[in-house]
């Protein structure tokens, strides 16, 4: 499991001067896009500044000196740092998602029919594919879950199926392997006595089975237990991951892909990781490198949209990227989505 550190506050209440302010946005859209150093006389081709390229050398030493800047190598541009990333995203959120990508983010997750579960999976998967990070759902846990529904299905050879509705539309399946044989009746029956024992019960409740050894009441007693299990699993908060192929295509080296794919696998992390993050935001938030308190991740940014239901809090939408991270873009991606999968879930209330 990655190790977690002390997270680190934000640091981006300065403001800088405008030509420094321009300078140093020019800087992190550029070496976004390339990933390469970034020299002053590209800076002074793209920033439609009214000064020479040796004024903007300067101001760019002053961001270096500030913090805001590093100079990987001697006589080589500037790269971001975590301070620098800061105030990019804290001050610089003109950017939107292109008109195409909402829309087509839009009419596919209102598109979606079916299961719940189903629509989270499909929804990161998209939110992966638009914005070419790694996406996450979170569905935080509610409080408790009231059983709407019971349906048994007969695969012969003594195998059933118990589909189970709760009151969050969830559906929950269970196999059930008899080790005695039944008839089609005693499944019928069986999946009456069922619905009568489970339809309208919540998961505090103790559910009373039937004692007898008939193969209807043993049937109904294995049945009723492998719901229990299988709802009890999914009454914690439940992580949806989509696009863990295009972990390689975005982390720079190995040891960074692999610290992200490690996360991935390991659901109580990133519901610890964007509880951790949220908490310090009332909405949208990002965590830049060290800020998150996770070593592993230190060359990574998380960005976070909270999903509520009749403004209570349900889950959250959450990208995983490099530092330098198209910010804009994944902020709006992650907010696009977080709207419409708010609305989507409101439905099924």
């Amino acid at each position: 499991m990655p190790k977690k550190s002390s997270p680190q506050t934000p640091a981006s209440n300065e403001t800088l001067a405008p030509r420094q302010s321009a300078i140093l946005e020019a800087v992190v859209t550029e070496h976004i896009d390339t990933a390469h150093p970034v020299g002053s006389q590209s800076v002074h081709d793209s920033a439609n500044l009214n000064v020479s390229s040796a004024t903007i050398r300067s101001d760019m030493a002053t961001l270096e000196r500030e913090g805001y800047l590093l100079q990987p190598h001697t006589s080589s541009g500037r790269i971001p740092t975590e301070k620098g990333y800061r105030y990019f995203v804290d001050h610089f959120r003109r950017g939107k998602l292109a008109p195409a990508k909402v829309s087509e983010l839009g009419e596919f997750v209102g598109s979606l029919q079916g299961e719940l579960t189903a629509i989270y999976e499909q929804i990161t998967a998209k939110l992966a594919d638009v914005t070419k990070y790694p996406a996450f759902f979170v569905r935080s846990a509610p409080e408790v879950a009231v059983i709407k529904d019971v349906n048994l299905i007969d695969f012969s050879d003594r195998r059933l199926l118990v589909v189970v509705t709760l009151s969050t539309m969830e559906v929950v399946k269970s196999v059930v392997n008899l080790e005695f044989s039944v008839t089609p009746d005693d499944v019928q029956a069986a999946k009456i006595q069922l619905a009568a024992l489970l339809a309208g019960v919540s998961m505090d409740q103790r559910v009373e089975v039937p004692s007898r050894q008939t193969a209807v009441s043993r049937t109904v007693r294995q049945c009723v237990e492998a719901v229990l299990n299988s709802v009890a699993v999914q009454e914690g908060d439940q992580v949806f991951v989509g696009g863990t192929a295009k972990v390689a295509d975005q982390f720079d080296t190995l040891d960074t892909a692999r610290s992200v794919l490690d996360v991935l696998e390991h659901n109580l992390v990133i519901v610890s990781l964007i509880t951790e993050i949220l908490s310090r935001s009332d909405g949208l938030a990002v965590a830049i490198g060290s800020e998150h308190g996770y070593t592993p991740l230190a060359n990574c940014a998380v960005v976070v949209a909270p999903v509520t239901v009749d403004g209570a809090p349900a889950g959250a939408v959450g990208l995983l990227g490099p530092t330098r991270m198209k910010y804009p873009e994944a902020m709006a991606a992650a907010t696009v989505v977080s709207q419409q999968l708010s609305e989507k879930m409101g439905e099924h209330e």
